[in-house]
């Protein structure tokens, strides 16, 4: 399984064949002036909440591309006013099967407003499913007991956490989060971009492997296999 990480939480990962993107922020971030959100391919396009730093490239990229929102329902009202015409809305605790495996969208506890002020519902995290892994998505989240559910829904091969702090878990709490979800394996998003969330990527290595975990920090633009 292939993980491109274009900066921020901006991520793909190809499932079964199809490419799943993650709160598109390109255009916005200054890191990310080198990716051309005109190659960027996507089959789906999944949303955790509608902060503009999660969204606010997925308008263009779904439209150049066809691809199919999965969102929660406010959001997803919100680009299919916009024009989109497939999205999937879904909310906490709802799971759904595509061509490519499972959905299910778990609590996150964080804030969420769309771009223009108006309610974007409550944020989310997703656990992907599949015939090949499955992952779970923190979106952006403080550390909560509820992740101690995860691993009663699915076994996590690799999680994608929020390390940066201050608007989220940082990195010893995404430490606690990997242990609560029960995977070895966390590539960090949600880092770096702002000043705010500014982070010393060596010592969160280090931290990581104190506590017998691998934290994998791709450059933008870079793909790993996971």
């Amino acid at each position: 399984m292939n993980l491109t990480f274009y900066g921020h939480s901006c991520f793909s990962i190809e499932v079964c064949g199809k490419k799943l993107l993650f709160d598109p922020f390109i255009t916005g971030n200054e890191l990310a002036k080198n990716i051309d959100i005109n190659s960027i391919e996507a089959d789906y396009i999944l949303l955790s909440h509608g902060h503009r730093d999660h969204i606010e490239d997925a308008e263009a990229i779904a439209k150049a591309t066809g691809a199919t929102i999965i969102a929660g329902f406010e959001v997803a009202m919100w680009l299919a006013d916009k024009g989109i015409s497939k999205y999937h809305p879904m909310n906490h605790g709802g799971k759904w099967t595509f061509d490519f495996g499972a959905v299910k969208c778990v609590n996150a506890i964080h804030s969420s407003s769309l771009p223009d002020g108006s309610y974007g519902g409550n944020p989310m995290g997703f656990i992907v499913t599949s015939n090949e892994k499955n992952f779970y998505y923190s979106g952006d989240t403080a550390l909560t007991m509820d992740m101690q559910l995860i691993p009663k829904f699915a076994k996590i091969d690799f999680a994608i956490l929020c390390i940066g702090d201050n608007f989220t878990m940082g990195i010893e709490d995404s430490v606690e989060a990997a242990k609560m979800v029960q995977t070895n394996k966390v590539i960090g998003v949600h880092y770096d971009t702002f000043g705010y969330i500014k982070i010393d990527q060596r010592t969160a290595i280090d931290f990581y492997k104190k506590n017998e975990l691998e934290l994998l920090l791709p450059a933008i633009g870079e793909t790993i296999t996971i």
